[in-house]
Order: C-alpha cells, then structure tokens, then sequence
C-alpha cells in the first residue's frame, strides 16, 4: 500500500519543504512573510524540562487547484504550553550556520465535535489552524474524518500505533482562503513554536518515511551540554562530528559548536525566539535515507546521548527504557575536545585505579580469614 502518511500525518517538524532556498540577508524571508527552505528543517532545544520545538508547515497550491483538504495530525509528548509563531529567520540561519549555501542575487474555524475526544487547545497562526487533541487513536481517527481528513489504511495504522505511546496529537491545517489573502505561494511556510515541559528531548522521525521516496531532513538541537553519538565518547570528551548514529542509516552528526556571540544575537532577536540561551551548544543532524529504514523515533539522554526506539514507544520510554546501555556513574566526564592522549591517560588511571582498589579489598578479606 501506497505510503501517504507525511501528507496526513507528518513528523512535527519534519516534512519535505518543496520551494528553493534563499540564503541572501535580505531574502531570508519571502515578501509576503512565509519562509522557503530546500529541505525538512526543525529546531528543539531543551533546558531545565522545557523543550521547544520549531518546525514550518508549508502551503501546498497550485494556479488551479488548491489543496482544502491538505492537514497534518502530529503526534507530541505533552500538552504544549504554548503554540506560537515561530522566528521569521531562525531555521534559515541555523542553515546558513552549519551548511553554508550561495548567495543569491486572526478568526478559527471551530472544529466539529467528536465522542471520545478532547479539544485541549484552538490556535491561529498565519493561515493556519491548529487544534490539539486529547484522545485514543480510534478517537482521534474518528475525528480526523469529522474535520475533513482524509485517511488512508496506512494512515489510520500508524496514528493507532504512536496513540499507544501518548494521547496527545496536534492537527493543523491551512484555511486556503487566509492563504489566498496573504498571497502565500506553493511551498510557502508557516513558521510555528511550541513548547513543552518534558524531561527530555524527544523527535518523531518514522512518520517522515513515505514509502518509495527518499527521506531528506535537517534536525538542528539547541542543549545545554554537547550531544554525541556514543556513551563512551561523551565519558572521553571525543567529538561525535562526522560519526553516524548507530542503528540510524544515512543519519550523521555533521555539526556541532558552542553558541557564538553572533548566532546568538541572529537567533535571540528574532520574533519569540528570546528564550534562546548564550551558552547553549548548537548541533546539526543530516538524515538522508531511503524510507524504509526510518522505522524508529529518537531521544536525547540527560547526559546527550542519542538514543534510538520503535515508533510507537512511548516518547519518554525511548531514553528511559535504555537506561542499561549508560556506563557508570562514578566515570569521570571530561570536556569536549580533549586531546585524545589525554583521554587515554585518563581512563588508563581509572582503569589501574580501579584494579589496584579491587585488589586491597580483596587481601583484606583473605588476611581475615
């Protein structure tokens, strides 16, 4: 069966982006306010169990045909706190700071009721209306079809399947006639922020698999500390840039640095992006895989490790139903970019320590006997 699950049910912020990119400073965003990436672009960052997650949605129109019954039905972790507007220019800076590119020259409509379900919450955003909902995923469905989406087995398998991990999902669709009257353009997006309070960063990624087509993403993760891709190199300080994430074909970490005073002052000063941190490290997923090998969602650990789960599993569960691959605790963390001889050194000394600690116990125990 055809796979149409990112034209209905799309990751938050990870769907294909169909317009071309304008990186000049002045053509960050297009005249009518929407922006245009090349690619699917989100943005989560996450400090102190708040996460927030920035993504676009992107207007789908043609000269004679509009698509009314386009939507998206996402599946989040939490109730959002807040959906806003996301910045008018920060996911094409965060492009333009890791892949550097060439230069070229308010009314909702309120939604139909449905037994089983909960309205939690009814934003406007741009020409897009947003509702998140509270239910089981038979209730959700009925739902969906209720409000004009349109559902295709696939479709209704893979919402049954994210509904067992959480109840929460988020349905947005654009009203082609506020579109019209911005003069948004196929491919235009809709910037949107929401926020959270989780305890950790969680992404869905299989809902982007669209059966025969390549999946092509940007995840860009604002954190307090480096993420990396192994438990062992967070231990040692080793850079993860340019190492592959395991289990996770065709996804590498391409890009990593601590906040430059310049980013920050291009991110923070943009429209309700101030909560952006000096001191946060900035870091760059490229996915580019065929469809049928995104099969898994992801979450990042307390100590920045990149864990991998079967969709479906429960958001929190991806890093908390892992916590056996961590190494011990009393390991000493050293910072990122130390000199690999000093690694070396260091878990050498740890390792003699060690021994030499197990080898007194055990000489007490015999002359105790």
């Amino acid at each position: 069966m055809m796979k149409r699950f990112a034209i209905l049910v799309s990751a938050l912020a990870l769907f294909v982006l169909q317009s071309q990119s304008v990186f000049a400073c002045g053509g960050l965003v297009a005249p009518n306010g929407a922006i245009r990436l090349s690619r699917a672009t989100t943005l989560v960052a996450w400090h102190d169990g708040i996460e927030r997650y920035m993504t676009s949605f992107t207007y789908q129109e043609n000269n004679t045909h509009s698509v009314s019954n386009l939507g998206w039905i996402v599946p989040l972790p939490a109730v959002p706190l807040k959906i806003e507007e996301g910045g008018g220019w920060t996911l094409q800076r965060l492009a333009l700071e890791t892949r550097p590119q060439p230069i070229f020259a308010r009314t909702l409509n309120a939604a139909a009721p449905t037994a089983g379900v909960q309205v939690l919450q009814q934003v406007k955003i741009e020409a897009l209306d947003i509702t998140v909902l509270k239910g089981s995923g038979q209730a959700v469905l009925d739902w969906a079809s209720s409000n004009g989406f349109t559902l295709d087995g696939d479709t209704r398998d893979h919402l049954l399947a994210y509904a067992q991990g959480s109840p929460i999902f988020m349905a947005a669709k654009f009203d082609t006639s506020r579109a019209r009257a911005r003069h948004q353009l196929q491919g235009d997006g809709a910037p949107i922020l929401i926020t959270m309070k989780i305890p950790h960063i969680w992404i869905p990624l299989e809902v982007l698999a669209l059966d025969g087509q390549q999946v092509q993403a940007d995840i860009y993760l604002l954190t307090d500390i480096p993420v990396n891709t192994s438990d062992l190199g967070a231990k040692v300080g080793q850079s993860a840039v340019g190492a592959g994430v395991p289990g996770a074909q065709g996804m590498k970490l391409s890009f990593q640095e601590k906040m430059t005073p310049l980013l920050y002052h291009d991110l923070s000063t943009d429209r309700n992006m101030g909560w952006v941190r000096p001191d946060s490290w900035l870091t760059y997923l490229s996915l580019d895989t065929p469809s049928t090998t995104v099969t898994y969602d992801m979450g990042i650990t307390s100590t920045g490790i990149i864990r991998l789960a079967h969709f479906g599993t429960s958001p929190m569960a991806v890093v908390d139903g892992q916590s056996t691959h961590e190494l011990p605790a009393w390991l000493p963390t050293l910072p990122m970019g130390t000199p690999q001889y000093t690694q070396t050194l260091a878990f050498l000394l740890v390792i003699v320590s060690a021994v030499f600690l197990a080898l007194r116990v055990r000489a007490r125990i015999i002359a105790k006997r």
